[in-house]
């Protein structure tokens, strides 16, 4: 299969949902990060306006914006507007994130699967009574993650050590499609979108995206650029590796029974074997190598993992009342 190019040029700036997202994005347009005003400790942690400003700061880092200098990813200024904002988002996790028990506890209660019908189970909605139209918003809210999916847990691996290294490469050797390009899962996903009539520019539904879906990667480009927080994206990863094989399962059947293409439903089904021994790989290997050479760092791992379910939460939440009641989750059409 001939894959078009997901990724072409950096995308332009987003437009700004609030005073802190619009100073950002003006600064952003004049190369300069020095007018940019301080972050109210009472800025909603999860909503619009912090959540857009962290995404466009974090983006420096990835593929940047348009007409923005690259040099703008190490400005003195944004470093510490960005510290700020996730000093706002990191006490609101700290906060909310229920603590105790250990990584192995954390990663069992992982495997508990909702049951069919669950109000708080985005796949299951979907495979039972989802509608094209809600597959694609899924689909165009999803691709702030999936275009650049194993991109932030990259990040991890100068950070590891031994056979948690090598486990953290071979998974992510697969996430990169395994030397060949077209099977990249980015790309897959990006075969996904085109199945689905969407755009697949890296980007492009960032403005119609909610707070929510930003927060939840937002959070991977928190724990992947602090070496403090190493442990955390290591239980970040594994919480997206345990949840994923069934999650895409079910995702596969609702692309089947809403009658999209065979695009749509391999990105899935690609998932579900792939995902399945990721699963064990990282639980035994990434985390356990990572806690036997640090064990101090357990309750960091337990911390990403439920940190990512909190996220996830509050994103099925936004994406289930909205479809219960006849509307759009997306701020846009």
């Amino acid at each position: 299969m001939t894959h078009a190019p997901a990724r072409l040029r950096p995308p332009p700036l987003p437009e700004p949902r609030g005073p802190l997202s619009a100073a950002l994005v003006a600064s952003l347009r004049g190369g300069r990060g020095s007018a940019l005003p301080p972050v109210p400790a009472s800025c909603p942690a999860y909503g619009d306006d912090l959540q857009l400003a962290l995404y466009t700061l974090y983006e420096l880092h990835y593929q940047g914006f348009e007409g923005v200098p690259d040099d703008a990813e190490w400005d003195a200024a944004l470093l510490s507007h960005r510290a700020a904002l996730e000093d706002v988002f990191l006490r609101a996790l700290v906060a909310d994130v229920p603590v105790g028990g250990t990584a192995a506890h954390a990663l069992d209660a992982l495997q508990r699967e909702p049951v069919a019908g669950d109000d708080l189970s985005v796949s299951h909605h979907l495979r039972d009574r989802g509608t094209l139209g809600q597959l694609r918003e899924y689909a165009a809210i999803r691709s702030l993650y999936h275009l650049k999916e194993a991109d932030p847990h990259a990040w991890v691996i100068p950070r590891l050590y031994g056979r948690a290294k090598a486990a953290m490469v071979a998974v992510e050797y697969d996430e990169f499609g395994a030397g060949r390009p077209d099977e990249i899962h980015a790309e897959l996903y990006a075969d996904l979108m085109r199945d689905l009539g969407l755009d697949t520019a890296y980007g492009r539904y960032v403005d119609a995206a909610p707070a929510e879906a930003l927060a939840t990667v937002n959070l991977m480009s928190l724990f992947g650029l602090h070496r403090a927080l190493r442990a955390a994206l290591v239980g970040h990863f594994a919480a997206v590796e345990v949840t994923s094989s069934p999650a895409s399962r079910r995702l596969a059947e609702a692309m089947r029974r809403a009658g999209a293409g065979a695009a749509a439903v391999r990105f899935y089904t690609e998932h579900v074997e792939a995902d399945a021994v990721h699963e064990q790989v990282v639980r035994h290997d990434v985390v356990g190598g990572l806690l036997e050479r640090e064990p101090a760092l357990d309750a960091d791992v337990v911390f990403g993992i439920r940190a990512t379910a909190h996220l996830e939460d509050l994103l099925a939440a936004r994406l289930l009342d909205a479809w219960r009641d006849g509307t759009t989750a997306l701020r846009s059409a």
